[in-house]
């Protein structure tokens, strides 16, 4: 008995350590603000954050992030694209800085839907889609829904086919659970932050405080904690080969070599189903290849894009 007290003594202080209640939008709006930063509103309580840079008449690029992640992935590639490409890079529900209403749910088909929403309200001409891990699997997803509106396909570490039978990192052991979800919901989760990115990459030292606190900052804007934790893996329909090809776009798809995520195969199949689609796989690179090596593959992109059709 005393045993157990002590374990419910620790565990109650812990959790009153790290508790932290959301942080005011205005406050996390400032603190990274950029003169690129765009607010759209969507309706039905989404108003959607994106950045946009570069020349209005240069080829569009459109960004989607993976899960828990923000717009703040893709700053390698926007440095490395903006002199020559539209970049349009945006949050997620749930994520970065857009707002959603409580009770959204991280849904594929749903974020896709949004994402085409985008496109038609800034009035985009045919552009390039591009998407890491969840939003790779968004990407496709729109690519299916309105093929007409994309130039070209990037894939990179995309999500999308069943997952092997693996232990689940300990976030989403913890999220398995009704009692997790309300304790994460709740706290600061910098540690569960920082030990998921460091095993997502080749080069550890990437993960540096300032990327860590950033990516809990956004967990703590109003609302989003609920989202995130109501994700539940391996719930939404897999993609098929079958379904893919019925694509007939351009298609670049890109994969860290030592992704311990989304396995190298899944690449493979997404280049094998969708036809003409060219495969790059990074040695040494983890999940992250626009955080890790944003020089390489930005440079692919841009040479993908110089090759595709001009939009008439």
């Amino acid at each position: 008995m005393t045993l157990l007290l002590l374990l419910l003594v620790s565990a109650l202080a812990a959790f009153l350590w790290l508790r932290a209640p959301d942080l005011p939008a205005a406050e996390l709006e400032a603190r990274w603000a950029s003169t690129a930063d765009r607010y759209l509103d969507l309706g039905h309580g989404v108003r959607l954050h994106y950045r946009d840079e570069g020349p209005l008449d240069a080829p569009a690029l459109v960004l989607l992030h993976g899960y828990g992640d923000s717009h703040a992935t893709w700053e390698g590639w926007v440095g490395e694209l903006k002199a020559t490409h539209r970049v349009i890079s945006l949050d997620l529900p749930g994520h970065g800085l857009t707002a959603a209403p409580a009770g959204t749910q991280i849904d594929r088909e749903a974020q896709a839907r949004l994402v085409v929403r985008l496109a038609d309200g800034l009035k985009l001409p045919p552009y390039v889609l591009a998407g890491n891990s969840m939003g790779g699997g968004v990407a496709w997803q729109v690519a299916l829904l309105a093929p007409q509106t994309l130039r070209g396909l990037v894939l990179v570490d995309a999500a999308g086919w069943p997952l092997p039978p693996s232990t689940p990192s300990l976030a989403f052991r913890i999220l398995a659970h009704p009692w997790g979800r309300a304790v994460l919901e709740r706290i600061d989760n910098r540690p569960l932050i920082r030990q998921g990115l460091t095993a997502q990459v080749g080069d550890k030292s990437l993960i540096t405080d300032e990327l860590v606190d950033r990516w809990a900052l956004y967990q703590r804007y109003p609302g989003h904690r609920p989202i995130l934790m109501s994700v539940a893996p391996g719930a939404q329909a897999p993609v098929t080969a079958e379904r893919l090809a019925g694509l007939h776009l351009p298609t670049l798809v890109l994969h860290g070599e030592i992704d311990p995520i989304l396995p190298l195969d899944h690449s493979r199949r997404f280049a094998a189903a969708i036809a003409g689609a060219e495969l790059i796989v990074y040695p040494g690179i983890g999940h992250l290849p626009q955080r890790e090596i944003p020089q390489r593959s930005a440079a692919d992109v841009a040479a993908f894009v110089a090759r595709l059709p001009a939009v008439r």
